[in-house]
């Protein structure tokens, strides 16, 4: 039987398609299913720049770009298109198996062949090339295709490099733009195998086809039956469902974690995918080695997995997504997908037998506002100071406030002012209390105090989306409703905060246990960015500080992000870990200590002073009546967030 791999540039073209052609490219596919496919009229182009490029015939007007394998029944449908572009697409690609990553590998050759002859002009009045310090073993080994070796070798700036963004592949691209920012080869090798499922193979076959796709799962995918078929092709928008990129599924596919798991990145990193993929991954098996068809719930009725976020439309998005990524019913019944105010009122509605009455917002407001009449203090500050220091904290009496650390919060008190603070806030939660009335958070602190008490947790399994906008009670909640102990906590957060009036600067809860993990996802998928400056002619050995001369070391997955470390001291780029400060109190996993770009726990930071920077002239230090030019706000310290309540409390 024939094997089918579908590109994504397929299914994307697929899509757009009006219905009565997606109809005929069905009835094709289907011939490739039923073997009949010499049926379909095969056609060799004669000028192909790949000879395994066939096309098919879809319609009279639509054609099908497939690639036949030399051996094996493997084929690759690539694209559906109109003749004429159908004809142009197939004569101009080339499709090779890497013979250093084992990934499978498409460039437009034709494009790269025009280009050879302007690049060669314009090398030829440049004193240098921007590989020369690169010799070719050293390349190849870095995955550069033979072909291309002699269009790199005439590449003399940065622009010439960027103008093969869309013609090289992803990672030879990637491999060149590290290079050509100053990164030794072996820092390039640790870059592109962390883009690798499985890392870097022993040995490629050149003709495995299949196995070559199946190590590119970010833009092929093996199909492996029918209904698999029918499956993909029912959404076609919904291209996220299948191709996952290798760093996504190894986080997401990954056969357990020890403990909690936090998953960062910045905004199109695919976080909240690689979440969906890890909940259906967890539903299609139990502890006890049982499939989902085996048991659909557990012994007490609740699906064992609670896939959770911060708000009810939130949440909803992530049901209907859910929804197109498994049609299982066995596995949909294992995962509850609700946002945390609801599990708090369910937790609280099974405990009492009601409903918790939520207070009206208009009225708290007005009772914060009579409260801050009896101190010199605003409505805002007053509820903040409750929200971000005494119920993040637990704090239960005037004592505990006294003796609590209020980090984040801009405005100091001292002990008399507490003791003010603490009796403006008592009259409004007595007030609450007499009228049986609660807000979500208290809700959630009470749940969670409900959930801490019980020997049987709800779920097995908590993955959480938007972890970075939680309060730590909610986070004290989610610790609750599920045991600690392998896959118990999976959180996906990003660097940014969209609610800063339920931040809290400081958290309750308690430490994250040990053998907690930290991922990062770390490719945009939005834009595709252009290499840096290159080293200049000459740079110095490795190990010397930029400071000195040498390079500042940069990488192809972090642009912008300046060293600010010595790497003659480090060994490689220092970053900043994304930081959850809410997360991190109440027991979930956070990283303690900066991270590279390779993953590994860099210096701390801020690093110690570089012994070659100098000092700036007396003239131009501040306080010495000379204008001073503003600092130069770079990399990740410019992108961290201020704390809440930053200048807002008075």
């Amino acid at each position: 039987m024939p094997r089918l791999v579908l590109a994504k540039d397929f299914l994307a073209d697929y899509a757009k398609l009006q219905p009565p052609v997606r109809k005929a490219v069905d009835e094709a596919i289907g011939k490739f299913a039923e073997h009949t496919h010499a049926g379909l009229h095969l056609e060799k182009l004669a000028h192909a720049k790949d000879l395994r490029i066939r096309t098919i015939r879809i319609t009279q007007f639509y054609r099908g770009v497939v690639l036949a394998p030399d051996r094996g029944e493997e084929y690759l449908l690539l694209t559906v298109r109109g003749h004429d572009d159908a004809i142009a697409y197939a004569a101009s690609r080339r499709f090779s198996v890497n013979q250093t990553l084992g990934v499978l590998e498409v460039r437009d050759q034709d494009a790269l062949d025009s280009l050879a002859p302007a690049l060669q002009q314009a090398a030829d009045q440049e004193d240098r090339r921007l590989f020369d310090l690169v010799n070719d073993a050293d390349l190849q080994r870095l995955g550069i295709d033979a072909d291309v070796l002699p269009l790199v070798r005439l590449l003399a700036t940065e622009a010439h490099l960027q103008a093969l963004a869309a013609l090289l592949p992803a990672l030879q691209y990637d491999a060149l733009v590290g290079l050509a920012a100053g990164l030794t080869p072996e820092q390039v090798w640790d870059e592109l195998s962390q883009q690798l499922v499985d890392g870097a193979p022993a040995e490629v076959d050149t003709d495995d086809v299949a196995g070559a796709a199946g190590r590119t799962p970010d833009r092929f995918v093996v199909v492996s039956g029918p209904d698999e078929l029918a499956s993909i092709l029912a959404h076609p928008f919904d291209a996220w469902r299948v191709f996952l990129h290798p760093a996504q599924r190894q986080i997401a596919h990954r056969p357990s974690y020890a403990g909690p798991t936090l998953v960062t990145g910045g905004a199109g990193t695919g976080k909240t995918v690689t979440a969906l993929h890890r909940a259906v991954v967890l539903a299609g098996r139990d502890p006890h080695g049982h499939h989902a068809h085996d048991h659909a719930a557990d012994d007490h009725g609740a699906p064992p997995i609670l896939l959770t976020t911060f708000t009810r439309n939130l949440a909803d998005a992530l049901d209907r997504q859910l929804g197109l990524l498994t049609d299982d019913d066995a596995i949909r019944q294992r995962i509850d997908v609700l946002n945390v105010d609801r599990l708090a009122h369910r937790v609280l509605t099974e405990a009492h037998g009601q409903r918790p009455a939520i207070v009206d917002h208009e009225w708290l407001q007005q009772r914060w506002q009579q409260a801050a009449e009896s101190c010199d203090l605003t409505p805002v500050f007053l509820q903040r100071e409750w929200e971000q220091v005494i119920l993040a904290q637990g704090l239960h009496s005037v004592e505990d406030y006294l003796a609590a650390r209020r980090h984040g919060r801009s405005t100091p008190l001292r002990a008399d002012q507490r003791r003010q603070v603490w009796d403006a806030i008592a009259q409004v939660t007595d007030e609450l209390h007499k009228l049986g009335q609660r807000t979500h958070l208290q809700v959630a602190d009470e749940a969670a105090q409900v959930l801490a008490g019980r020997t049987d947790p709800p779920y097995r399994h908590v993955i959480v989306d938007e972890g970075q906008d939680l309060h730590p009670v909610q986070w004290r909640l989610l610790r609750a409703a599920a045991p600690a102990g392998p896959d118990d906590l999976f959180i996906v957060a990003g660097r940014t905060r969209t609610a800063p009036q339920r931040q809290a600067p400081v958290g309750g809860g308690p430490r994250a246990e040990s053998g907690h993990a930290v991922r990062r996802c770390s490719r945009s998928y939005r834009k595709r960015p252009a290499p840096r400056r290159p080293a200049p002619a000459g740079r110095p050995a490795r190990g010397r500080c930029h400071a000195a001369g040498g390079p500042a070391p940069r990488t192809p997955r972090h642009r912008g992000r300046r060293s600010r470390g010595c790497p003659a001291r480090t060994g490689r780029r220092t970053v900043t870990a994304p930081r959850v400060p809410a997360a991190r109190r109440a027991g979930t996993p956070t990283s303690t200590a900066c991270r590279g770009s390779s993953g590994r726990a860099a210096t701390r930071w801020p690093p110690p002073r570089c012994r070659h920077q100098e000092r700036a002239p007396a003239d131009r230090r501040p306080g010495s009546g000379a204008p001073v030019a503003p600092a130069a706000t770079t990399g990740p310290v410019a992108a961290l967030p201020k704390g809440p309540g930053h200048g807002r409390d008075r």
